[in-house]
């Protein structure tokens, strides 16, 4: 009688059962890390861009040395009240780190005007505010201005003014000065018209920010011939903190806080026109 013989089993056949095990094994691997979910890359990280420098802001403390400028009613030097208002503001803008300061003159000493534009000119400055406080002969009047390059003066008061801060350099030995040629120049071609239309915007802002904390002069945006404000490329504004020549500003700008509460407003103008240049660049 036959009988079937079962089919034999990997017990059965030597080495064969070893072999399929190996196999299977392999194939459920492969199966296994193709349907493994792959973890993504970490993206690539980019190189940082390298941050454009602080601005730069340059200080011009009026007169110096030789030259004293206005002399209050009780014997206050313009020059050394210009210099302290003007060390107060590069502390005031430089506690923020957002700005570099640079000073045309860090002590009592003479420079000559043109020396000090040319000092901002090679900083590669991207403002120019050159601080006074003149005397009058009338001693009544009071109160901050602010003053632009201009080809003729807005008011009698502001060419008289002009005509002062211009003949400082007489005591260079120079002699009164008149208008330069190279003022002369930049006046005939509006001293770039950008420029001006920059220094326009920095006044208003100086304005608008001494206004909040200080009296004014009527009508306190004015312009004329300054040979300190002749840059072509540098906006730039002369700021009158006061007069010498009244007694209640002559009193104010020689007390620290008072000439603290000046460089703060001055501050905050240097920051709105400078944020305005910002903004004005994002969406240019």
């Amino acid at each position: 009688m036959s009988r079937k013989l079962a089919p034999p089993s990997d017990a059965a056949v030597p080495g064969l059962g070893s072999g399929l095990t190996r196999r299977l094994a392999v194939g459920v691997g492969v199966l296994a890390a193709m349907t493994r979910p792959t973890l993504a890359r970490p993206p690539l990280a980019r190189p940082a861009l390298a941050k454009p420098p602080p601005r730069l802001v340059m200080l011009d403390p009026g007169h110096g040395g030789k030259d004293p400028g206005a002399i209050g009613v009780s014997g206050t030097y313009e020059k050394h009240i210009a210099l302290a208002a003007a060390q107060e503001l590069k502390r005031q803008l430089e506690a923020g780190g957002r700005y570099r300061v640079e000073l045309t003159r860090h002590s009592d000493l003479f420079i000559p005007l043109e020396d000090r534009v040319a000092a901002a000119q090679r900083s590669g400055a991207a403002l120019f505010v050159s601080i006074h406080a003149d005397a009058l002969a009338d001693h009544e009047v009071r109160g901050a201005s602010v003053y632009t390059l201009g080809a003729t003066a807005s008011d009698a008061q502001t060419a008289s003014l002009a005509h002062r801060e211009n003949s400082a350099d007489r005591f260079s030995g120079a002699g009164p000065r008149s208008t330069s040629p190279e003022l002369a120049r930049i006046l005939a071609s509006l001293a770039q018209q950008e420029t001006r239309m920059a220094s326009a915007r920095l006044a208003h802002d100086m304005v608008e920010a001494l206004d909040r904390d200080l009296p004014m002069l009527t009508n306190p945006s004015r312009h004329a011939g300054f040979v300190v404000l002749q840059s072509g490329e540098i906006p730039s504004v002369l700021v009158e903190m006061g007069f010498m020549s009244n007694p209640i500003d002559e009193t104010a700008l020689r007390q620290a806080n008072h000439r603290a509460k000046i460089a703060g407003a001055m501050k905050r103008a240097v920051d709105a026109y400078l944020a305005g240049l910002d903004h004005g660049s994002r969406t240019g």
